[in-house]
């Protein structure tokens, strides 16, 4: 096992303890909007609901009530189900409406002229967070729909402080939102990037989630809100219409479920790549004595990048929406295919691994990780794709929209092509640890294509080095898809080298994926209650109810009776 003082990297947060509920989020404000739910008598789901809608309006440009997602949950008899919200494509799409730039494999591949499915009206797809926030409220949530969106009505009617992180996308993504008067005027005020300290009001936002709290998600499906933004829509020339609205349907699945040195692994399947691939990968590392061989060694992180290009070359037949692609979970997650696979895999050199062209993800996305005293687990991504989505607002609600077209493949006769009602593909990876049934860790993290090795890596951190959650989350991280290979910038001179003598391309990168959020369910006999911790990577913040009420009996003590 590993001790902290072993590692060559440090911790720049710390992580939180407590026994009633715990809520991890990427912004302060969500987390403490879950705990107020917490507070009040809600559970995980209320407290995890209450955050996405926070995050709406304090983290803007990852996520929206017009993106999409996917969310795993345990209840409290055992049970896992995912919840899939992921957008889709417009009934009036088809896979010739985009003229991509380029045939060839390779940075421009899904580019197409005028960037149209990644910037403008034409960029969005039917839109799932709302309704599968909405629909999961209130089959799994124990409060009404107006208190759980309250803080989110806040903090866009108040005012927030703008982060140095917010500020740094809007600067990152300005020549973009400088073309659409609405978004420009929050963002940009007098044509530069809001700073940070600066306080950010979304007046139009909050009166929407206002109409949302009193309607519901009928709002937006079928309602004014809906109907108004439609038009807009088609006045921009963009491919929505009401017809996708009305149509759209959230989907329950069951997880896709796995081990690992005696360790259930639990996630979502596809549409999602997350749990298929994680599955896969730890299915191949099991051959391996990665603790014996040491975080962060060239000959482990050797491992690492070969079983990442392995799910790469195989994630073609796996990143599909099941409705129109037959997707072989069963032989991907199969110890007897890892054994095939992990049988080429040469221990001393890199090797090129046969993979399809991969579509390309966003990795501007957010994750909430929450639990509660009553056994509620939620482990939830969710996003609008690219920073800020098609990065413009649709007028007079405060709504900005996704750019998730970008996901298609924009080539017809593809199997990620663009096709009437066909969900988009995701790596999204909210995961969980079981041990007898047990949960032991909750965790995922937005990042796009990264996320999935990014959540593998944390598992092995964690179970086969022994690391606390938080040096987990923390950890320095590597990726690849089969060319080059990203290291953070946290990994040592030294071990760059000795992975470059093995034959891989390394990139030095200041960070892979995003902000990582995790629970841990402590054992009985360290007090049996939940830590959470949150990594550097995003403004990401653990927050937990400990204490209770008071216990019976007690009186104020003038009423008490005199002696």
């Amino acid at each position: 096992m590993l001790h902290a003082m072993t590692l060559f990297f440090h911790c720049q947060k710390q992580p939180a303890t407590a026994s009633r509920g715990m809520v991890v989020s990427n912004h302060p404000l969500a987390s403490a909007a879950g705990i107020e739910m917490l507070a009040a008598g809600g559970n995980a789901v209320d407290a995890a609901i209450a955050a996405l809608f926070t995050l709406t309006v304090v983290e803007p440009m990852m996520v929206g009530i017009f993106g999409g997602g996917m969310a795993h949950l345990r209840l409290p008899d055992g049970r896992h189900t995912v919840i899939d919200g992921l957008s889709s494509a417009p009934l009036a799409s088809h896979a010739e409406c985009y003229r991509p730039v380029s045939d060839t494999p390779g940075p421009d591949y899904l580019e197409t002229e005028g960037r149209e499915n990644a910037v403008g009206a034409k960029a969005v797809a039917s839109p799932g967070n709302l309704k599968a926030w909405c629909e999961t409220l209130q089959r799994f949530g124990r409060l009404p729909l107006q208190d759980v969106i309250q803080p989110a009505i806040r903090h866009a009617e108040r005012g927030f402080t703008v982060t140095p992180y917010l500020a740094e996308c809007v600067a990152e993504c300005a020549a973009d939102l400088a073309r659409d008067p609405a978004i420009s005027r929050l963002y940009l005020p007098d044509g530069v990037p809001i700073r940070a300290g600066a306080r950010l009001v979304q007046g139009g936002y909050a009166e929407t989630l206002k109409l949302i709290a009193r309607e519901g998600a009928e709002a937006l499906y079928g309602g004014a809100l809906g109907d108004a933004i439609v038009a807009a829509m088609q006045k921009a020339g963009g491919w929505l219409t009401r017809d996708d609205l009305l149509a759209y349907r959230t989907v329950e699945r069951a997880p896709v479920r796995g081990s690992y040195r005696g360790f259930e692994i639990v996630g979502p399947p596809p549409p999602s790549s997350g749990g298929v691939h994680v599955i896969q990968m730890l299915n191949i590392l099991e051959g391996y004595d990665i603790g014996g061989l040491g975080f962060g060694s060239p000959e482990a992180l050797h491992l690492l990048a070969e079983v990442l290009k392995i799910a790469f070359a195989d994630r073609a037949a796996a990143t599909a929406d099941p409705a129109f692609v037959d997707v072989p979970v069963e032989k991907l997650i199969s110890k007897t295919y890892a054994a095939e696979r992990r049988a080429k895999i040469d221990r001393h050199r890199a090797q090129s691994w046969s993979a399809g062209v991969a579509a390309g993800e966003s990795a501007n996305t957010t994750h909430v990780t929450v639990a509660d005293a009553d056994g509620h687990v939620v482990t939830s991504t969710q996003t609008i794709n690219s920073l800020f989505g098609a990065r413009f607002i649709l007028p007079g609600t405060g709504v900005i929209p996704n750019n998730y077209m970008y996901l298609f493949d924009p080539h017809p006769g593809k199997a990620l092509s663009v096709t009437p009602n066909k969900r988009i593909t995701t790596s999204q990876a909210p995961l969980m640890a079981l041990r007898d049934g047990k949960p032991v860790y909750a965790l995922g993290l937005p990042g796009g294509l990264r996320i999935f090795g990014s959540a593998m890596q944390a598992l092995v951190n964690l179970i086969d080095h022994g690391m606390t959650l938080q040096q987990a989350v923390e950890a320095p991280r590597l990726w690849t898809q089969g060319q080059m290979v990203e290291l953070e910038d946290g990994f040592p001179q030294a071990t760059r080298d000795a992975l470059a003598g093995f034959g891989h391309d390394i990139l030095p990168v200041p960070h892979v994926g995003g902000g990582m959020n995790a629970i841990r369910f402590l054992p009985e006999n360290a007090g049996n209650g939940l830590e959470g911790a949150a990594c550097w990577r995003a403004d990401g913040t653990p927050m937990g109810v400990a204490g209770g009420l008071a216990r019976e009996g007690v009186r104020f003590w003038p009423d008490a009776p005199r002696r």
